[in-house]
């Protein structure tokens, strides 16, 4: 049996789920298992799935102790964020 933790964060919002699962058990066994998609009502199409913040795929088999984490879309492209914050430094409005 694989001991693991499914995590998910948005604001306002810190969810884990521990779970033991057969050796045999992929990423979306666990996600299934922890039931945080539908708790949270979230767009299964737009979470993606990473372990310890590496993405992997679904398909992925678990190892005991691993940390699944749904991953939320970015809003906005983090150098273009970058990139706006320094332009308002320069140019202050």
């Amino acid at each position: 049996m694989l001991a693991v933790t499914v995590v998910y964060a948005a604001p306002g919002v810190e969810a884990a789920v521990s779970l033991t699962l057969p050796d045999s058990a992929t990423v979306a066994d666990a996600v299934g298992a922890s039931g945080l998609i539908e708790q949270w009502q979230l767009n299964r199409a737009a979470i993606a799935f990473a372990i310890y913040g590496q993405r992997v795929d679904p398909s992925v088999p678990l190892r005991d102790g691993d940390r699944i984490e749904l991953t939320r879309p970015l809003l906005i492209d983090a150098k273009s964020a970058r990139h706006a914050r320094a332009a308002r430094r320069k140019h202050p409005p």
